[in-house]
């Protein structure tokens, strides 16, 4: 994309370029070097009056537009965007259709795809990662359907299964690998560089219930700290916005460490990409913990680690997408994963 987009704005083009959330368009940015916007923010989204301001009557000022992350845009997103687009432009279309679908209808990368009304280009190299890296083999092998190697490696890897026959053994381990093992043997900051990376939020090795175990274990909150809708924030604490907030400009899916609490403004201030954010106690309910996140939550991102829990009680959410997103769409350099033994 980077490649493309410099040679068509060496020759003049007006570029434009989106994703559907707030980290997928700062990585898109981070990686080429253009400017990307939100889908909605590149719409001019009216949140009094609902709707965009972009529309079939007043479309966008350019000769190309390229949508990245696509798997993750729904039909009536979709609809919109091209209804802003005029004739004369061109559209490019970046996604993985063996990533996770939108949340909302439809499936609009695939169905174009399959549809056969568009060229159509598919990558098979891997550049991000050595085509040897056992992250990829793994991604790739369950892709296609195939049990991964969980054998452990004779060497360093960049991939580790771990076992773990109960839950609550599996807490245990996580808790170890988040807090110790990895930092001390690859000197990554637990709290920033470490991410775990649940199928679901519910459940005794979910998203919501390690992140109160997590909290307690890397950063126990001290005198001050505020209590609402159910969490404790304090400062050092890791959180991700959950609404996207064109106020604040903070986005669903952004993640962001808390600086301070102060009670007697009733009043948290958290930096996100550099940048101090404050928010009213009563606004709390758009943060949560993000010590872990649901891997839904975790599309578009990129960590430095990886642990991954695996468990028989998130079976309804195991799917080959999810999977796949998880140790490849993900980027980790080092995932771990945990199962439960199957009693039959």
């Amino acid at each position: 994309m980077k490649s493309i987009l410099k040679v068509l704005s060496a020759k003049g083009v007006k570029l434009l370029l989106c994703a559907p959330t707030g980290r997928a368009a700062k990585r898109m940015t981070e990686a080429t070097g253009f400017e990307a916007k939100t889908i909605h923010r590149l719409l001019e989204v009216d949140p009094k009056a609902g709707g965009f301001k972009r529309d079939g009557d007043n479309q966008l000022d350019c000769d190309l537009l390229v949508v990245d992350e696509t798997s993750m845009v729904d039909v009536m997103l979709m609809n919109a965007l091209l209804k802003a687009v005029h004739n004369d432009a061109a559209l490019l279309i970046v996604g993985d259709i063996d990533q996770l679908p939108s949340v909302g209808p439809g499936q609009v990368l695939a169905d174009i795809i399959a549809s056969g009304a568009i060229p159509v280009i598919r990558l098979t190299e891997v550049f991000r990662q050595a085509a040897s890296s056992r992250i990829i083999v793994t991604a790739h092998r369950i892709n296609q359907g195939h049990i991964p190697d969980l054998s452990k490696p004779d060497e360093e890897s960049d991939f580790y299964f771990v076992q773990a026959d109960d839950p609550e053994t599996a807490v245990t381990r996580i808790l170890e690998l988040v807090k110790n093992r990895i930092p001390r043997r690859f000197g990554l900051d637990p709290v920033r560089d470490v991410q775990v990376l649940c199928p679901m939020n519910r459940g005794g090795v979910g998203a919501r219930s390690l992140n109160i175990e997590l909290q307690a274990a890397l950063n126990p909150a001290g005198e001050r700290k505020v209590e609402r809708f159910g969490w404790t924030f304090a400062p050092g604490d890791k959180v991700m916005q959950i609404e996207n907030d064109y106020y604040k400009e903070v986005y669903n899916g952004d993640i962001g460490y808390i600086e301070d609490v102060d009670p007697d403004a009733s009043e948290l201030t958290a930096i996100f990409d550099g940048r101090s954010v404050s928010y009213g106690f009563g606004e709390l309910d758009t943060l949560v913990p993000a010590y872990a996140a649901t891997i839904h939550k975790s599309q578009g991102s990129e960590y430095p680690a990886v642990v991954i829990p695996i468990l028989t009680q998130h079976y309804p959410m195991l799917q080959r997408n999810l999977l796949t997103l998880a140790s490849l769409g993900a980027s980790c350099w080092w995932s771990w994963s945990v199962r439960r033994r199957r009693s039959r």
